[in-house]
């Protein structure tokens, strides 16, 4: 395989998923420091650890229609654009072009925080024009990122959805999800609520370099031992699939999590769309150098020949031999380890909108 012209030096940015930081496609030109430039700054503070940087933000809107077929859900919140938690395969990082940054390390060092997403919320769910569906928080980046320890949106926006009786969904490689616990109860009490946890892999050696920042393995298998025990249902997401990194461990994650109580285990086959390409290649090449050719092409062999897929239906499964190989293990694996549990259907009845609004009694 040809090597890619956007692979940058062979040194490792400790701390961080992405080793680049492409170009911003949306603009036509772009400034680099020299050598020389850099030098000036970095003498006392090159070997430490890069800083994140939040900016605030005040959208007009806090939700985002889903147009794709794929997905099982039609409308999602996103608290934060950007995320901390570097992980190097993230579909999300191409929109972070769209506020003018790189989808590479831009989109884990500047995190955009919605100061009005609970504002934004109240009003939405106000509206004598909205019908209650059901919200899912991580559409796009994750709702439990390390920002939200500091700025707490989504759990104001968790109280929210309570005390409108509204459905959500939560979708986190964090186990930070357990400090609302709370909340989650009580929606879950309501038949409000949808829970997955997405666990990538077992070898905490791998998640350390594909997901930085992410909660440890034993820190989200705890939590779906600690949710399921509560009595909410989790679903765990392995996700994505890798061909070379983390395919061979279909079977033990299942039986893993299946014994802590998952009622169900789904998968998505890894696509590299946008400028998620030049920022895997950089980075595979750099962690697995002896079989990076192998990972790739055994990518492309799932995208019909591209490392990209964007076609309905068959980008999150993929197509040919692989794909179908990975989708027999995981019916053998869920037939063999997941105990099939019926889940109560969400209540959309309970629904209350102007909840505690004291002008609607005017």
């Amino acid at each position: 395989m040809k090597p890619n012209p956007h692979i940058s030096s062979t040194e490792i940015n400790k701390g961080r998923g992405s080793q680049a930081n492409p170009h911003n496609e949306f603009f036509a030109q772009r400034y680099e420091q020299t050598d020389e430039a850099k030098m000036t700054w970095q003498l006392a503070e090159e070997d430490e650890p890069p800083k994140t940087q939040f900016i605030e933000i005040f959208p007009k809107t806090i939700l985002t229609n889903n147009k794709s077929p794929d997905l099982g859900f039609d409308w999602s919140i996103n608290p934060y654009n950007g995320c901390e938690h570097g992980c190097t395969y993230c579909y999300a990082r191409n929109s972070h072009e769209y506020w003018g940054y790189s989808a590479g390390v831009d989109f884990e060092q500047k995190i955009l925080v919605k100061k009005n997403a609970v504002q934004l919320l109240e009003e939405t769910f106000n509206k004598k024009s909205w019908q209650p569906q059901m919200i899912m928080f991580s559409g796009n980046t994750d709702c439990y990122q390390p920002a939200e320890r500091k700025f707490e949106l989504t759990r104001e926006c968790l109280k929210v959805f309570l005390k409108h009786k509204h459905p959500v969904g939560l979708i986190t490689k964090n186990a930070l999800i357990l400090r609302d616990l709370d909340l989650l109860k009580q929606l879950n009490e309501l038949n409000l609520l949808r829970t997955t946890i997405s666990i990538t892999t077992l070898r905490e050696d791998v998640r350390r370099v594909m997901e930085p920042r992410t909660s440890t393995i034993a820190q989200r298998l705890k939590a779906v031992e600690v949710l399921t025990k509560e009595g909410i249902a989790v679903n765990v997401n392995m996700a994505p699939i890798i061909c070379g990194i983390n395919s061979d461990e279909i079977f033990e994650l299942v039986k893993t999590v299946g014994a802590l109580g998952a009622y169900s285990v789904s998968y998505i086959m890894v696509r590299l769309n946008g400028q998620i390409a030049i920022i895997f290649e950089d980075w595979v090449r750099k962690t697995f150098p002896e079989r990076a050719d192998k990972i790739l092409n055994q990518i492309k062999e799932t995208h019909g020949g591209t490392l990209n897929e964007s076609n309905f239906k068959t980008r999150m499964k993929g197509e040919g031999k692989y794909a179908e190989q990975i989708a027999d293990m995981f019916k053998l694996a869920n037939k063999k380890f997941i105990q099939p549990r019926e889940i109560p259907p969400l209540d959309y009845d309970l629904f209350e909108r102007g909840a505690n609004n004291q002008l609607t009694l005017f």
